[in-house]
């Protein structure tokens, strides 16, 4: 079976996010948030990883669900 490079390194979602990232601002979330998605200046882009960055779909989700990581820090602290 042939299987173009597409497919290979593009996720196999239909565009869903795990609900597994989904439960807090990690260390690369936040990152990715602090320089606006900007890829050319992601620290992961200079690893040369062999798939699409999903980061600012689950940046955007991140913001939705629990604002920003400023937010969220403020969040667990009154807890």
């Amino acid at each position: 079976m042939i299987v173009s490079l597409k497919d290979v390194y593009v996720p196999q979602t239909n565009g869903e996010i795990s609900p597994s990232i989904m439960q807090n601002w990690t260390l690369q979330a936040i990152e990715c948030y602090e320089i606006n998605s900007d890829c050319k200046k992601c620290s992961l882009s200079r690893g040369h990883y062999s798939f699409v960055c999903q980061m600012p779909k689950i940046v955007k989700a991140l913001l939705k669900t629990y604002g920003t990581p400023e937010d969220a820090a403020k969040k667990i602290a009154n807890f």
